[in-house]
């Protein structure tokens, strides 16, 4: 039998013989023998089958039945809806040859030619064996077929067929097992350039048993399937209307109609996606109160003083944002994102002494303990001649502190506190707060928000990433808030320069590594793993550091950290790290996001391909944030050709705005940020990096609607609110907004 998820061309559902065997449910499936370039929307004659509706349900649509309705259930799809709007993954284009120098073994191929022989036996198995020669003219091609009897009564000498599969040499003869297989009429002329679906599969479910259902359901229903969009945004941006439009991506005559079809349905995506976010801002603009604390020229001057240096015009353009926001009364909801390096803590440490200065609390939340540790040394070092008490509450806070803590935070005697992202997992008592900063989590979620709610009042919330996010997705997953960016660092910052080093390099390079200690300098070396991995392919944390210790490091200070250690362990390690008392930290990536030792200027990445592109740059970002150049190198075992790109990106740009397009492109939004932190579900036929010039002609679809109609109450309106609800209401809380 052929693997169900074998993408190579299958049968037109017509006219067609299907390698995956006879359709059980149908007797009549596989009867018809028409031509492929039929037009795929006329309608045969065929016995008088019952009125399908985009309701009715799989298992009564002709050819499907109950037990392969099951199958399309485990993809989702129940009713013949469902398939109308089950988009195909690809498209194949039928381009038969005759020519044996045009056939690859085990590439997929189609070849055109008359059938000279047939031939059926039954193996001692009980196997059905049927096979065929086919004449091309310029060769003959042998076609063999396992326990798919029904094909022969098709076939016949003479008769002229296309064959689709993956081709093999035997001895001097090209021959195909199990192909896809169409028969042609006397007639017909060869087919040439047709595209072909491709939809998803599962186990025991084929591509031409997909095919034939989408063409059914196509065929039965597109007539009822309802406009949603408003004619004036089709007429504006040129969009084809919803029927056409299914037509087009299921079964389309050529590549233009294809285009065109995927351009109305990726618009409408967007449009919805984009009206769901506005409506939801509108929503928590309407709903949520927040404190106004605004800032005046001698607010700013006292906040200001406590800075040891000038503020950078990125830093400044910031924080007249944020403050902006927070004069309001009604929540801010920012993203403020920037480069490794680019100082945005510093605008954060504003934000929070903004809110102190109307006698509000501000928290600032860090993913993990040792970023926690950090921010509370800055704040507590910035605010060291300031009378403002920092509190800290984290994993290893002692039971005496946090009781403390907690009593200064119920009082308002502690304004400033910092912690993990496990500080509101449960209740905390605050007396006034302001201001909720989380760091490198793109996104404060609802039930986060609820924790936080004081007596109907929200606090405003400023979520800081050093992941810069590519354009489009702030235009969709990040929609809903507001977006400031840091994209140039400090003047004086010193340089950083990557190399990407090899087997032979190795000596050289631990030599400049300790050439730089014996400078007085500190150094990283960092691994993808906490033990050694199975395949004994990749050096863990903790072997290299036996191995440094006992080698090229033997006579330097060298220190582990990783994340199976406690709390403690992993403080202890960086205050000596820190403080200079170790020269060297063997880590895995627990270091890559704000831990700041000024004093570190090298780098070794061991087994670089392990890592994503913007997590080498945040390991990066580690080094050469003091007075000294930074020097990182990467070794690496590239098997793949993305694992070379990535790299050379890597050490091609020290820009991580650029790092991340790269990134985005190579990974996709899915893996980059995606829906898993947006909360939003993933998108059916938009290609956030294919579609880029769609998703801003979406959003200026969508903000031009609502300026006509805000609350899309009218009747050319009315279809598209319902989807938007259907669609995203649940899961970002929309009610039935307007």
């Amino acid at each position: 039998m052929a693997d169900s998820t074998d993408p190579s061309l299958p049968v037109d559902p017509l006219r067609s013989i299907a390698s995956a065997g006879p359709d059980p449910s149908s007797a009549s499936a596989s009867s018809g023998i028409d031509s492929p370039t039929a037009s795929a929307r006329s309608k045969p004659d065929r016995p008088t089958e019952p009125p399908i509706a985009p309701t009715t349900e799989l298992q009564f649509l002709k050819g499907v039945g109950p037990k392969r309705a099951e199958l399309f259930a485990r993809l989702g799809l129940r009713n013949a809806r469902d398939l109308l709007f089950n988009f195909p993954r690809a498209y194949e284009t039928l381009e038969p040859t005759t020519r044996p120098e045009d056939l690859v073994e085990k590439q997929p191929a189609t070849i055109a030619g008359n059938v000279t022989l047939i031939e059926t036996k039954i193996s001692r198995s009980g196997m059905h064996i049927l096979g065929i020669v086919i004449d091309c003219g310029s060769m003959k091609v042998r076609s063999t077929w396992f326990n798919q009897s029904f094909l022969r009564s098709k076939l016949a000498e003479g008769f002229r067929v296309l064959v689709s599969g993956k081709p093999r040499l035997e001895g001097v003869r090209w021959a195909f097992v199990n192909p896809k297989l169409i028969v042609l009429r006397e007639d017909e002329p060869q087919p040439e350039g047709q595209i072909l679906p491709v939809y998803r599969l599962t186990e025991g479910l084929a591509q031409h048993h997909v095919r034939r259902a989408s063409q059914r359901a196509l065929e039965a229903c597109v007539d009822g399937i309802d406009e949603v969009m408003p004619q004036r945004l089709l007429d504006q941006w040129r969009i084809v209307d919803i029927r056409r439009a299914l037509r087009g991506i299921h079964q389309p005559a050529d590549a233009d109609e294809l285009a065109a079809a995927r351009r109305r349905l990726v618009f409408q995506e967007l449009v919805v996606l984009q009206l769901a976010l506005a409506m939801r801002r509108r929503k928590l603009l309407a709903e949520c109160r927040a404190p106004a604390l605004p800032v005046d020229s001698v607010i700013d001057a006292r906040i200001v003083r406590l800075f040891p240096f000038d503020l950078t015009e990125d830093q400044r353009r910031a924080i007249e944002e944020i403050a902006a926001d927070m004069g309001r009364a009604v929540p801010m909801n920012r993203l403020l994102q920037g480069d490794v390096g680019v100082g945005k803590t510093i605008v954060a440490f504003y934000a929070m002494l903004l809110a102190v200065a109307h006698k509000h609390q501000a928290v600032l939340m860090a993913p993990t303990e040792i970023l926690a540790t950090q921010h509370l040394k800055g704040l507590r070092r910035l605010l060291s001649l300031a009378k403002i008490d920092v509190g800290v509450l984290t994993g290893s806070t002692s039971d005496a502190e946090r009781k403390r803590t907690l009593a200064g935070i119920a009082d308002g005697s502690i304004p400033l506190i910092v912690g993990t992202h496990a500080l509101i997992q449960q209740p905390i008592p605050f007396d006034r707060l302001g201001l909720v900063i989380v760091d490198e989590q793109h996104k404060f979620g609802v039930k986060q928000r609820a924790m936080l709610r004081q007596a109907g009042i929200d606090p405003h919330y400023l979520v800081m990433t050093a992941t810069p996010i590519p354009r489009t997705m702030t235009m969709t997953a990040f929609g809903d808030l507001d977006v400031s960016t840091l994209r140039h660092g400090p003047p004086n910052r010193q340089p950083l320069h990557t190399y990407l080093g090899n087997a032979e390099q190795r000596d050289k390079w631990w030599t400049f590594f300790r050439k730089k200690l014996d400078e007085g300098r500190q150094g990283y070396v960092i691994t993808p793993l906490v033990d050694d991995a199975d395949d004994g392919n990749l050096t863990s944390v903790k072997t290299a550091f036996e191995n440094l210790t006992n080698d090229v490091l033997a006579d330097y200070r060298v220190d582990l950290l990783h994340g199976r250690q406690s709390a403690v362990e992993k403080g202890d390690a960086m205050f000596r790290f820190a403080t200079g008392e170790t020269q060297v930290l063997v880590s895995t990536s627990v270091v890559e996001v704000g831990v700041d030792v000024p004093n570190a200027t090298v780098m070794t990445i061991e087994s670089a391909e392990r890592f994503g592109l913007s997590q080498l740059h945040q390991l990066r970002g580690r080094v050469a944030r003091g007075n000294h150049p930074g020097y990182v190198c990467a070794f690496a075992e590239i098997g793949n050709e993305q694992a070379q790109q990535r790299l050379d990106a890597f050490v091609g740009t020290t820009d991580g705005f650029e790092l991340a397009e790269i990134d985005f492109r190579l990974r996709g939004p899915g893996d980059l940020l995606g829906t898993r932190q947006s909360g939003l579900p993933p998108l059916r036929i938009a290609d956030l990096i294919r579609d880029a010039e769609v998703v801003a002609e979406a959003r200026e679809g969508a903000i031009r609607l609502l300026e006509h109609d805000k609350d899309l109450t009218s009747p050319d309106c009315e279809r598209l609110r319902r989807q938007v609800l259907v669609r995203y209401g649940k899961v970002l809380e929309l009610g039935d907004v307007g």
